[in-house]
């Protein structure tokens, strides 16, 4: 240990010892996760900041270069994944973490650890993506780094592995707040997205790591986080049919808008190295922003002019400008933009740029919204506000995609400063999540993490025997004998163990059956018999139901022991070869330390 950890650790013990003095357990994690909501509303507004004032900066460049202001926005977005590749391949590592996913992987599977470099890596590599035009959002970076802060903060101050986790919630809670001045909002993103239990332990520390990081934020931008819109047109009962409607709508905008990102994703992971991909990708999305500009960046400048009333915005600076006072123009405008926002971010995100799926999938919502509005509207239907119903459109795409109903419902609340739409809101998000559930069984964050049994949920049975690693529960120490082998090579094999069950294997290690030393006590006490009997009298040959794979999951090996009275399963690879045994009592005795240990209490 050299001179400078020497010192670090004297330094701790010092402050270790002041704080056990002067602060309880329960009041330093009060202070830490004030201090998690503090430097993650910083984050959240710094980087808003930023990202504001550079593509800000570009977008006037491009218009003071006009005639040439629109080839400026075709390599805009190039330029952009360029520099965030570059970053993340020469300044970062090479990996900065995959956004939300990586810290769903770290409470589930890391002890809540998350690396320091993902307190700034993620701020710069999405400012350079979103500022050039990338089409993704900034929420899930801000989420990944006050996740970041959180668990260093936690890790720093050597905190169990239950406070560093909850300390990752207070960040992460502190990062939606702070980005949308939305408490609640951060609160419940936790619960439903990251999957948190919420009990008295936790609610405390997520609440004020909230609302310390929403206090930040209006406190350094006033109204100009993000957006803000106040609800003029009451909800009438008489709407309820049509906010069903709308909801059923949405569903399908959700399930195209997933499944349009799986396969434009799935499309570049096929292709051989980063250079090709942030080309290709690049060009895309150059052509797509060229084409449609509402597609540069977050989208949330649109949505703004959208709820303003001025569907004149979606036309500004493209080719189909002289269109916009057509309301037919603009309802196949926004068809268009619903249908290439989902391309647009996958193509961002697939070619390398770095940014989430949040912000997308309210965009998609508000343009979903409107869009049926004008439908019912140029129907001849009753008038309906198109911006209520982009408003309740936000939430409910939100919620298909990220399956957190009462987060959305409450940040769409939040932001329009009251709950004036509360009705609506959770019918739209009832009807939306009732339908694209079935199809969907997980968010877009959770379902891939899920199919590799790497997820966290709320039920904690489910939870200890998908993330609980069985290989480690295999015991290998019992003493096996051959096929055809004499009672007296079981004798030395009795004498050498100190287990009372004996694999029986043949030459080639395949598994054959078992022995259990109380079926041969009365005859490994009679010399006479050692030459003559052989192992194969006293082997039991096990079932199916008696044994495991290799490759089995904890639920499938739980499942065989509670149908079946043994108290030792043999497992076997993929060739029946013999590995080892799992017992139950150790197997259940993993179970509850498991629990123990992911308890919130």
């Amino acid at each position: 240990m050299n001179k400078v950890d020497e010192t670090a650790n004297r330094i701790y013990k010092l402050a270790h010892v002041w704080r056990l003095r002067h602060f309880s357990d329960q009041a330093y994690l009060i202070v830490l996760s004030v201090a998690a909501g503090l430097l993650s509303g910083l984050a959240a507004v710094l980087l808003k900041t930023g990202v504001h004032e550079l593509s800000g900066l570009l977008l006037r460049l491009s218009r003071a270069a006009a005639p040439w202001g629109g080839g400026l926005r075709l390599i805009y977005p190039l330029v952009g994944v360029l520099l965030t590749v570059l970053f993340v391949r020469y300044a970062a590592g090479g990996a900065i973490g995959h956004g939300i996913p990586s810290v769903l992987l770290a409470i589930s599977r890391r002890k809540g650890e998350l690396p320091p470099r993902n307190m700034y890596t993620s701020m710069i590599a999405s400012t350079l993506t979103v500022s050039f035009g990338g089409s993704v959002g900034l929420e899930a970076p801000i989420v990944s780094t006050g996740s970041a802060i959180g668990s260093n903060l936690g890790r720093w101050c050597r905190l169990s592995p239950k406070n560093v986790k909850m300390l990752l919630g207070c960040g992460a809670a502190g990062a939606i707040a702070g980005i949308f001045k939305a408490p609640i909002a951060g609160i419940l993103f936790v619960v439903e997205v990251l999957m948190f239990d919420l009990s008295m332990t936790t609610a405390v520390p997520l609440l004020l790591s909230s609302l310390t990081a929403s206090l930040v934020a209006y406190f350094l931008m006033g109204h100009g986080v993000q957006f803000a819109f106040t609800v003029t047109t009451p909800f009438a009962l008489s709407q309820v049919p049509y906010y069903i409607l709308l909801g059923g709508f949405c569903a399908a905008t959700s399930l195209y808008f997933l499944r349009a990102t799986d396969k434009v994703e799935g499309w570049f992971a096929q292709m051989r190295g980063p250079w090709l991909r942030m080309l290709v990708g690049g060009v895309m999305m150059g052509v797509m922003v060229f084409l449609f500009p509402p597609l540069f960046g977050e989208g949330y400048g649109m949505l703004t002019n959208l709820l303003g009333g001025s569907s004149q915005s979606l036309f500004d600076s493209s080719l189909f400008q002289h269109l916009g006072d057509s309301p037919w123009a603009v309802l196949a405008m926004l068809a268009a933009l619903i249908l290439f926002k989902g391309v647009a971010t996958a193509t961002t995100i697939g070619s390398g740029g770095v940014g989430g799926t949040f912000g997308p999938s309210l965009v998609v919502g508000g343009l979903s919204g409107y869009f049926v509005a004008m439908v019912f509207n140029l129907l001849g239907l009753p008038m309906q506000d198109p911006a209520n119903f982009a408003l309740v459109g936000m939430a409910a795409v939100m919620t298909g995609v990220m399956h957190a109903p009462f987060m959305a419902t409450f940040l769409i609340a939040e932001i329009t400063g009251g709950y004036a739409l509360l009705i609506p809101l959770m019918l739209a998000s009832a009807v939306t999540y009732l339908v694209v559930n079935p199809f969907e069984h997980h968010s877009i964050y959770a379902r891939k993490l899920a199919a590799k049994g790497d997820l966290m949920t709320h039920d904690k049975d489910h939870s200890a025997w998908q993330l609980m690693d069985m290989h480690k529960l295999i015991e290998s120490n019992f003493v096996p004998v051959r096929e055809g082998d004499t009672l007296r090579a079981l004798v030395e094999a009795i004498q050498n163990s100190q287990r009372n069950l004996f694999p029986v294997l043949t030459a080639e290690g395949r598994f054959r059956g078992v022995i259990v030393l109380d079926d041969v006590k009365r005859v490994i006490f009679k010399p006479d018999l050692y030459d003559v009997c052989t192992v194969d009298q006293y082997m039991h040959p096990l079932e199916e139901g008696d044994l495991v794979r290799y490759d089995d999951t904890l639920t499938d090996v739980v499942a065989k022991f509670r149908v079946s009275n043994r108290y030792n399963l043999v497992v076997l690879d993929t060739h029946d070869r013999y590995i080892g045994f799992i017992s139950r009592a150790n197997t259940f005795s993993a179970y509850r330390q498991f629990i123990s240990e992911a308890s919130d209490e």
